[in-house]
């Protein structure tokens, strides 16, 4: 069965990743694993100039590109897909030492890229103890008879970055007295009730906090008068 019709790539030489086995016209070795087309006949990479080449596959469009820049001679590896009846790009052939110049370049970066992730990883986590100072000032704000290691740990829990919680929403973020209240209630009713063990004894949402509604509001009263006892 003949290969199918010689691949094109504008300005670039191209080299097939072969379906069946085939042997070079020329020195008769094979199977190939990969192939130039000549006048329709397969010939290895040797017989075509192109041994001295070094095969890239695709994934990394960074080292792929900087090895082509690199590299004097650099050539498209293909490989015909049947079902979609079309060759598709399977890698490149650069100079090894083409390919260790941009391997070189790219670990560079690499280390560049680390240092900007530490750095935006301090400057988050810098960010986010500002804002749960502010979460807890607003709590104490708002419930003053609130310990202020359990506002603390309140507004630490509800701002965590990426949870999903009110802290994070945008209310949150804006410190709204509804977001604020709603962290600390659920606060309350985490740590002040027995709304955890309800709920793994089988006891439905909505009715484990009925059952300790009574609680939590006792527990926000004495928060919000000042020299209350405390109840934290």
């Amino acid at each position: 069965m003949a290969l199918p019709a010689t691949p094109h790539s504008p300005g670039r030489l191209v080299v097939i990743q072969p379906l069946k086995r085939k042997r070079c016209a020329g020195c008769r070795r094979g199977p190939l694993s990969l192939l130039v087309l000549e006048d329709g006949a397969p010939r290895c990479l040797d017989c075509a100039d192109l041994g001295h080449l070094v095969f890239l596959p695709r994934g990394d469009t960074a080292l792929t590109r900087r090895s082509r820049e690199e590299s004097t001679l650099s050539v498209v590896v293909v490989r015909f897909n049947r079902r979609k009846s079309r060759y598709e790009r399977q890698g490149v052939l650069v100079e090894e030492a083409a390919l260790a110049r941009a391997e070189t370049r790219c670990l560079a970066d690499a280390e560049a890229r680390r240092r900007r992730r530490a750095r935006d990883a301090r400057r988050r986590v810098a960010e986010d103890e500002r804002f749960a100072a502010a979460f807890a000032a607003e709590i104490l704000r708002l419930f003053p008879g609130c310990p202020v290691e359990r506002a603390r740990a309140i507004a630490a829990h509800a701002s965590v970055r990426g949870s999903g919680r009110v802290g994070r929403s945008a209310a949150g973020r804006a410190l709204t007295e509804g977001a604020v209240i709603s962290a600390v209630v659920a606060g309350v009713r985490h740590g002040n009730t027995a709304y955890d063990q309800l709920l793994m004894s089988g006891v439905p949402r909505y009715e484990a906090r009925r059952r300790i509604a009574g609680t939590v509001q006792s527990v926000l009263r004495a928060w919000q008068g000042v020299g209350k006892e405390d109840v934290g």
